[in-house]
């Protein structure tokens, strides 16, 4: 084995260094880049570890999970038999980085400071609400229910340092009075306490993620990339489909983003890595 001096080590792990920070700058927003398991539970199911790094390998550098408890039947029941620290350092070890997770508003309810005990544990910053399950066709009232519970609960997580976000499904997607129960909903949120994650490929139902990050500046964390084929409308792999996703970046810094994951099936999802890469904000 060849002797290796000094000052080669040290050039060598200067260019590594720069060379990691160019392809990081190249990425929207210098954030790595992330993905959804969600796309993947069947997967996760039956191969947890081996799943995680087929994703490392793909180029996520970051993944948000999906609570074993809320998603126990989604396939990630598995993850119930690892306390929160074993999680975190089976990820590392993985060579990703986990901050945020999605949980089922009925497990919150159910045990609110357990759960919120299991994100810390696994070092997270962020727990993800995929909807609060309103009714389908709800009142004013039944939104202003929704906000006071959900206000609540991101108080108790704030004081644990964990930020609640809500994402953009069935619920909060309905009309009320002629007005989005999303829209009430970003004027009902406390925004100390309750942040949003954007699910772009609504752009379907007509919500634009560039125009809400815009028009509620501060008010997101996070959002769920796809694109979009207004053409085909089908869902593409990112850079494929017909959005500005420079213009989405860029108001995504606006709408105060910290991270974003990509979330579509993996061939899709592995296709969008190269055009993340070479993206710059």
């Amino acid at each position: 084995m060849p002797v290796v001096s000094r000052r080669e080590f040290l050039l060598g792990a200067a260019a590594g260094t720069a060379l990691a920070a160019r392809e990081l700058r190249g990425n929207p927003l210098g954030m790595p880049i992330g993905c959804q398991t969600y796309p993947v539970r069947n997967m996760i199911a039956k191969d947890f570890p081996g799943t995680i790094k087929q994703l490392a390998e793909a180029g996520f550098q970051t993944i948000e999970l999906c609570s074993p408890v809320g998603y126990a039947d989604s396939g990630f029941a598995g993850l119930a038999k690892y306390k929160g620290a074993e999680l975190r350092r089976m990820l590392g070890d993985l060579g990703v980085k986990c901050e945020s997770s999605h949980f089922d508003i009925k497990e919150l309810r159910e045990n609110l400071p357990g759960r919120i005990a299991w994100a810390v544990d696994l070092g997270l910053t962020q727990m993800m609400v995929p909807s609060l399950d309103g009714p389908r066709n709800p009142t004013l009232d039944d939104v202003k229910r929704a906000a006071d519970e959900y206000n609540k609960m991101g108080e108790q997580s704030a004081k644990a340092g964990i930020q609640q976000g809500l994402h953009n499904e069935g619920f909060e997607l309905s009309m009320v009075g002629g007005k989005r129960t999303y829209d009430l909903l970003l004027e009902m949120l406390d925004p100390k306490v309750v942040k949003f994650q954007f699910q772009v490929s609504t752009i379907s139902r007509g919500y634009d993620a560039a125009e809400y990050f815009t028009k509620y500046p501060g008010r997101f964390v996070s959002m769920h990339v796809q694109d979009w084929s207004a053409v085909t409308r089908k869902t593409m792999a990112v850079g494929q489909g017909t959005l500005d996703w420079r213009r989405i970046f860029t108001a995504a810094k606006t709408g105060g983003l910290k991270n974003y994951f990509v979330e579509m099936n993996l061939d899709l999802m592995r296709a969008s890595v190269p055009f993340l890469r070479q993206m710059q904000v």
